[in-house]
């Protein structure tokens, strides 16, 4: 649960974080106020209410005049209550006066008798004590003395629902204060921090395009930036790129002078290579017995070595960007030339050759290699009795050499390296340097076209070379 909720928070924007943080710092200071100011507040509406109403209490009292009253008593002359003709002010008029929604009654101590009471007066309880909080009323009781030297309590009551909704709507009023605090305080983080995270945003675009075009000569832009951190994470970037820019430059001119220097020295060692290659000829043919066997085996050998530099040599010129000399040429004759040279070594394989005329601007040497490349790599890798087919066909300006096998494929984990080099697959049986498909995708660049695989295990293999088409030739 913890690690789910660290990743959601890690996959927060920054902005997001520090505006968030912000409403939330602002928030717990909100609602702390607001605890503190409704308590307060509550308290001096409690406090003024209660106020108000024993104000209105002493005020009543004093200027309550029972002008005319009876008194009853029994038989033996003992007081049984009181009767009043007449008094002023009238409880109505000053209760109206009071509060809208005040109460008050006169009420006999003794015998608990009401003699007076305003319009839909409830019930206020006896006069026990000075303040009363009976049921939902605040009760202030007053004592009024009469003539004869009898009291009476005038009773003046509120509800106390008056202050309750008094302070709900303060607590309503502060809840909405603290949310709507916290939501400008959001806001207001959100315009900050995103005014704030403008130059890293501006940092990680530059990146996403250095990225894209992997030109480390990119320079960050350091106008308008003011003199702060994300400032002095720029200059260190920036920096940091002129560094990688340079270290670039250094190291692609030490490649290209690797690559000459191989290309070259491919190129010197053809010479050697051959008049090796005619001593050791010309020793097979004349020494017999166990040195005629040795001769024949260094020729072989020196055989072999003159292919991998020529091989060598191929790839180094098209790493060095060095570009034979090309001329218009018919694809399907160069095809069939090495269906030709092949028949002699097919092992059993049954080759087919479809070629349609169809001219390209090459040289002819390197697509000879490719072609040969091609249909030695499907010969070498599936069993005997396989079918080989090789076509030619041109479309829309477009010549493609096609060569595919009904062999066992390639396995999966080698379709996405068999154009590297030195990558020889399980079962060889040529002896190769892995070499060959890289050569063809060499040669199918250097003529400005492509190479692409099609493959299955059990389902056979297919190689789609394309390249442009000389359209002059074609017409």
């Amino acid at each position: 649960m913890g690690h789910a909720f660290s990743d959601t928070l890690g996959r927060i924007p920054i902005r997001w974080k520090l505006a968030g943080g912000s409403a939330l710092l602002t928030l717990i200071i909100l609602c702390g106020f607001a605890v503190a100011v409704g308590v307060l507040t509550t308290q001096r509406i409690q406090d003024d209410f209660e106020q108000d109403v024993r104000e209105a209490a002493d005020q009543l009292r004093e200027d309550y005049t029972v002008v005319k009253y009876l008194r009853l008593e029994d038989g033996f002359g003992r007081l049984r209550g009181y009767k009043i003709l007449a008094a002023r002010p009238s409880l109505d008029t000053f209760v109206s006066g009071a509060a809208d929604d005040a109460h008050a009654r006169i009420i006999s101590p003794s015998t608990r008798q009401v003699l007076r009471k305003t319009k839909g007066a409830p019930d206020l309880g006896p006069p026990l004590a000075k303040t009363v909080k009976y049921e939902d009323m605040l009760v202030e009781n007053r004592a009024i003395t009469l003539r004869d030297g009898g009291q009476l309590f005038v009773q003046f009551a509120r509800p106390k629902d008056a202050v309750s909704a008094t302070a709900q709507r303060v607590r309503l009023f502060l809840v909405g204060g603290v949310i709507g605090g916290a939501g400008l305080a959001l806001l207001a983080g959100l315009m900050i921090a995103r005014r704030a995270m403008s130059p890293i945003i501006s940092l990680t675009e530059t990146a996403r395009d250095i990225e894209r075009t992997r030109d480390p000569a990119r320079r960050i832009d350091l106008g308008g930036l003011p003199d702060d951190e994300v400032t002095d994470l720029a200059r260190t970037l920036d920096g940091m790129l002129q560094a990688l820019s340079a270290a670039r430059g250094e190291q692609e001119a030490m490649l290209v002078r690797q690559r000459e220097f191989v290309a070259d020295a491919s190129h010197e060692l053809r010479t050697p290579l051959t008049s090796v290659l005619a001593n050791l000829d010309f020793l097979a043919e004349t020494l017999t017995g166990d040195q005629g066997d040795a001769a024949a085996s260094a020729l072989r050998s020196s055989h072999r070595m003159r292919r991998l530099v020529q091989d060598l040599l191929l790839l180094a010129r098209a790493d060095a960007r060095r570009v034979t000399a090309h001329e218009p040429l018919d694809v399907a004759d160069v095809l069939v030339e090495v269906a030709s040279e092949l028949e002699p070594m097919t092992q059993g394989h049954e080759i087919s050759v479809d070629a349609q005329h169809a001219y390209v601007d090459g040289a002819r040497d390197e697509l000879h290699r490719l072609a040969l490349n091609l249909m030695e790599n499907a010969v070498k890798h599936t069993p005997d009795g396989t079918h080989i087919r090789a076509t030619v066909a041109r479309d829309n300006g477009i010549v493609r050499l096609t060569v595919a096998d009904d062999g066992p494929g390639i396995p999966s984990d080698l379709r996405d390296k068999v154009f590297e080099r030195f990558v020889r697959g399980e079962g060889d049986r040529g002896g190769s340097f892995g070499l060959g498909l890289s050569i063809v995708r060499a040669v199918a660049e250097s003529h400005g076209g492509s190479v692409a695989l099609e493959s299955d295990n059990g389902h056979g293999t297919t190689f789609v070379v394309t390249l442009p088409s000389a359209e002059s030739h074609n017409s």
